[in-house]
């Protein structure tokens, strides 16, 4: 029983990153209707980012250097999204070509990242913490606010979606692009806010999943693509509700599973999950009749 509740307790830590990742996942395909093979890269590119700010060049704070990170990335995701992405989503109709132009854009930034940091595993300039007591369950603290981190993060998005003037927008243009764009709303800017938050979301998250791992590598976050996009089908495509949920369903069962089955076999779970899920209810476990 006690193996059950480490477990869990990782398992909401494992939740808490995913939750970050597939809300900003989410957010881009609600949008724009992008599927992005490189998202995993990008999570990437914040951990090695923060690396540079914590370890590598500065030494700074692990927290400010993950601020930054986060912002260095969706600026980044902003420049690829007007500089590559738009053209060929004007010049072709059919998502399928900006699907394999993300596809080569992974690619691209994976050797890119192992050109600059070589594949040795790399650790951040952190104290180490000692676990602490949380109940049954044995936490450090950098998980703990990690898990905070996500908390919150998930309150500001639902305040932004439901209460501001940029989140109705933004659900405007989930709903209906072009409807919106004659209803007045400024699909470009929009577009443009929701590819930078979307893109510090895959930095922070990347940041925190090197963070809360204990080491990078340049493939962690491609690794970590699978599950992102397991918890995003799970909880209904474009749902950004049903991107949190998803995200807890399969964080907790890939961790809790690896206390009744090999470790090496967890991810394996998610995939079981997702062919379920995708054979009984296509549209998501938790997708309405919008999205939202």
């Amino acid at each position: 029983m006690q193996l059950f509740w480490l477990s869990f307790g990782f398992g909401l830590v494992t939740a808490s990153v995913l939750a970050v990742s597939a809300v900003g996942l989410s957010l881009q395909f609600g949008i724009t209707n992008y599927i992005n093979f490189a998202y995993g890269d990008f999570m990437a590119l914040g951990a090695y980012i923060t690396f540079v700010f914590n370890n590598e060049v500065l030494h700074w704070n692990i927290w400010l250097a993950i601020v930054l990170a986060a912002i260095v990335v969706g600026l980044f995701a902003v420049v690829i999204q007007r500089v590559i992405l738009s053209p060929f989503a004007r010049r072709f109709d059919k998502t399928f070509y900006v699907l394999i132009v993300t596809f080569g854009l992974s690619l691209i930034l994976l050797n890119v990242i192992y050109s600059i940091w070589g594949a040795t595993v790399r650790f951040y300039s952190v104290p180490i913490n000692r676990a602490l007591h949380i109940g049954p369950m044995l936490l450090t603290a950098y998980q703990l606010i990690v898990m905070a981190i996500a908390v919150v993060l998930m309150l500001g998005v639902h305040v932004l979606l439901k209460t501001t003037r940029l989140g109705k927008s933004m659900r405007a243009m989930s709903d209906n692009t072009t409807l919106a764009m004659t209803s007045g709303i400024d699909t470009k800017r929009i577009t443009t806010i929701t590819w930078f938050l979307s893109g510090m979301l895959a930095g922070l998250a990347g940041a925190v999943l090197g963070l809360t791992e204990g080491n990078l590598t340049p493939a962690s976050g491609e690794l970590f693509l699978f599950v992102i996009f397991a918890a995003v089908i799970v909880g209904g495509v474009g749902s950004i509700y049903g991107a949190m949920a998803g995200a807890v369903l399969i964080g907790l069962a890939t961790e809790v599973s690896a206390a009744f089955i090999n470790p090496a076999y967890k991810l394996d779970v998610a995939f079981v999950i997702l062919i379920l899920t995708l054979l009984f209810r296509p549209s998501g476990l938790f997708a309405r009749s919008g999205k939202g």
